[in-house]
């Protein structure tokens, strides 16, 4: 889920209770708050513990909600996983840290320390383009044996990577794979992964659940047709500016056209002028 900003410092408290609503009224199973698409690593503590309580209330049990807890401090990652379950989380959710480079014992003890320090069920996220280190299989093999840890979540883009992991998990379906980039979906279950955690789905979020459970139910046809309608509303979204902020400035910025929430970002980044982008929002409406 995308965090609302009314300013790049405060929550849209209003788009985010509109936003909650519109993603659960879509058919969802689970809301990721503070992730790479939340641009949780770009907000205050302060903002965060907002959003976890926030969320985590207006929800009130419907669906689990998952919250990303990644930071450089260690100590920092352990205050937000205690801070979410008071607030009534469901689980929590870890990348890499960032800056120092580490190793991949160094990512497994990492894990296994974490594991045994957080309450709620802990969930990796391979996210090796921002945190420049990957969880390598053999490392996630060694963390799935850990009690505590029930997934991975993948945003690398490399189908083969989630191939391995899920021919190594088959006797191990209790260990959930996610898949993160959306044009992947439905390639990345037809090999057995068991989801996907998608960006788009803020706007449109039945259009996922639709491929998703076309997918489940062996509908082919179907499932490829939708999975071609998310691939053209990447096309039509995820390239608006400077390459490095496209993603979240186009998705905030469909949000905002659909009247949903602010396309407000997050420092550094620039959220894009909606009124110049009138003939999307007409598109965008029609696309429902």
């Amino acid at each position: 889920m995308v965090t609302p900003l009314d300013t790049p410092a405060s929550l849209d408290r209003a788009g985010l209770e509109g936003l909650i609503e519109h993603v659960i009224a879509g058919g969802v199973h689970g809301i990721f708050i503070l992730g790479t698409t939340g641009e949780g690593p770009a907000l205050s503590y302060r903002l965060r513990r907002e959003l976890i309580n926030r969320t985590c209330e207006q929800v009130a049990g419907r669906i689990p909600v998952l919250v990303g807890i990644t930071d450089t401090s260690y100590e920092e990652s352990c205050g937000l996983a205690r801070y979410a379950k008071n607030a009534g989380a469901d689980a929590v959710v870890t990348a890499p840290p960032f800056y120092f480079a580490v190793s991949q014992n160094d990512l497994f003890r990492l894990v296994q320390r974490l594991s045994g320090d957080v309450e709620l069920p802990l969930f990796l996220y391979n996210m090796p383009s921002l945190t420049k280190t990957c969880f390598a299989p053999e490392t996630v093999l060694r963390a799935a044996d850990l009690p505590n840890v029930h997934g991975l979540k993948d945003s690398s883009g490399d189908l083969k990577y989630m191939q391995t992991l899920a021919a190594r998990m088959v006797d191990r379906p209790e260990f959930t794979l996610l898949m993160g980039p959306e044009e992947l979906l439905l390639e990345s279950l037809a090999i057995g992964t068991h989801g996907g955690v998608t960006g788009g789905a803020n706007l449109f979020p039945k259009l996922f659940v639709a491929l998703y459970e076309a997918a489940q139910k062996g509908n082919t046809q179907e499932a490829l047709s939708l999975q071609e309608r998310i691939r053209e509303l990447g096309e039509l979204l995820y390239g608006i500016g400077e390459a490095e902020s496209s993603y979240l400035r186009g998705l905030k910025l469909g949000l905002e056209l659909m009247g949903i929430c602010r396309s407000t970002l997050a420092l550094p980044y620039v959220s894009a002028d909606s009124r110049r982008h009138e003939t999307l929002g007409q598109i965008l409406k029609a696309y429902v």
